[in-house]
């Protein structure tokens, strides 16, 4: 029988990226993949692209925290993958899923960040990515996070935050149960091309900081933007 894994994937107005991301969920001959889509409220054609591709749909009020919650309640697979809408995983996916889970136990493991640009600035925030991850054990959710259904339960899964959600969980599976897996989470980079290849990565360093420090997360989401 094949292992069934749900994947879950928040969305607001995600149209311009959505349909790519889709089209490049991995797959394997001896898994069951299924897409959960959770809504916030979109106001363009997010939910019809997702339908179309087959995928199911909930909704949940806006915020990624209680979306990502609601959309791996929806599902009852044993394993969990959590997507970005602007992300889309590289060629070979499936396999390093596979072997993943079929060899690991207890523990997490994340992408490594591509972005889809040519810029020489996208390559040093990769690795500046790639850095945060090795030293603090702190992939963020643009990198995908795949996580067995009973660990996540176990560590009480996503919060409601409007923010830092991912840091959250991280934080709790804990450095040393954090595995980075030999696949590509490619990314879009329109967020950084708007804000700045500097000033993106200051700013999310800044917020991160301050969440540390106990600031609340409502006070991060107005500084963030």
């Amino acid at each position: 029988m094949k292992t069934a894994i749900d994947i879950v994937i928040p969305t607001l107005n995600a149209g311009p990226t959505l349909a790519r991301t889709l089209a490049a969920l991995p797959s394997h001959a001896d898994f069951a993949f299924s897409t959960t889509l959770c809504d916030g409220g979109s106001c363009d054609d997010t939910v019809e692209i997702a339908r179309r591709a087959g995928a199911a749909v909930v909704t949940a009020p806006a915020g990624r925290g209680g979306q990502l919650a609601a959309g791996a309640a929806a599902g009852g697979a044993p394993w969990l993958l959590f997507l970005h809408a602007d992300t889309r995983l590289g060629e070979g996916a499936g396999d390093v899923i596979a072997r993943f889970v079929a060899s690991v136990a207890g523990k997490a493991g994340y992408f490594r960040l591509r972005f889809e640009a040519a810029e020489r600035a996208a390559r040093r925030v990769e690795r500046l990515a790639a850095w945060r991850c090795r030293a603090f054990g702190l992939p963020y959710g643009d990198q995908g996070l795949l996580i067995a259904r009973t660990h996540y339960d176990r560590l009480g899964g996503f919060r409601p935050l409007p923010l830092m959600e991912d840091v959250d969980l991280v934080r709790r599976i804990g450095r040393n149960d954090l595995l980075p897996l030999e696949a590509d989470a490619i990314t879009s980079a329109a967020r950084y091309r708007r804000d700045g290849w500097w000033l993106r990565p200051l700013r999310n360093l800044t917020c991160l900081s301050l969440h540390f420090a106990g600031v609340p997360p409502q006070t991060l989401r107005r500084l963030y933007g």
